[in-house]
């Protein structure tokens, strides 16, 4: 699928498929590439979603058949391309106790315990489909349906920032504080958004995650580490299909 359309009085989109998977993500990833690579005349942003990614550029410097024209020359070139390698952000998470105050719920639920939940969490590497909700929240995909737990019918006001958490099928991060109705299970020390950095939001869609166990301890001495601007994110090259 390779569908455009107007979006607004300044926007454009196109549209690369109807579902969620790899499949369509390396075309969005693809086409951003292009896109970047190409520094086309008016372009101000493009957001990559699940399925399509969203163009918006200013319509006193290119109109939108020009653009359209534009992209719809880079068609061609997205099965052809090779991307570099993703990358595999490493989370230090401490789970359970305070910072994980849903770890139990979430077992019990699953008929599993507290350590087979752990397990199944630090299994996998998490694909980053997109960012958005709040500034530098990564949308993932690849959990386990074994730890897959409904949202509190209650949500919280406030949820702290770092804090991990299972919804329905879904796992995230969460990169400030803000309500929520997540089951946290955990917290990393890692800031995924911070204003000061001279790039505040931390990850990146088409990169990966991996949720690493630490200890009570170990969080304390990252958390540290991460207040004194010393402590350097593990970054891996993802090997998976």
């Amino acid at each position: 699928m390779f569908q455009i359309e107007p979006l607004g009085d300044c926007g454009i989109r196109v549209q690369l498929g109807n579902s969620i998977s790899k499949e369509t993500n390396a075309k969005i990833r693809s086409l951003s590439w292009f896109i970047e690579r190409e520094k086309i005349r008016g372009v101000i942003e493009w957001i990559p979603t699940y399925t399509a990614v969203s163009i918006y550029y200013e319509p006193y410097i290119i109109t939108f058949e020009e653009i359209k024209q534009q992209i719809e020359g880079m068609r061609e070139k997205l099965e052809k391309i090779t991307l570099p390698p993703a990358n595999v952000i490493k989370l230090p998470v401490y789970y359970g106790g305070e910072t994980g105050p849903d770890l139990e719920r979430v077992a019990n639920h699953n008929q599993l315990s507290i350590d087979e939940v752990i397990r199944i969490h630090t299994s996998s590497d998490y694909l980053i489909y997109m960012m958005g909700f709040t500034p530098g929240f990564p949308y993932l995909g690849g959990m386990s349906e074994k730890i897959a737990t409904p949202r509190l019918k209650e949500p919280r006001l406030k949820i702290p920032a770092g804090s991990v958490g299972i919804a329905g099928s879904q796992t995230g991060v969460y990169p400030m504080e803000t309500p929520g109705g997540w089951q946290i299970i955990g917290k990393t020390p890692v800031k995924l958004y911070d204003p000061m950095r001279n790039k505040p939001i931390l990850l990146k869609a088409g990169n990966y995650i991996r949720f690493v166990q630490v200890s009570e301890s170990e969080y304390k001495e990252i958390e540290k580490q991460v207040e004194e601007n010393s402590y350097e994110v593990e970054i891996a090259f993802y090997e998976g299909e």
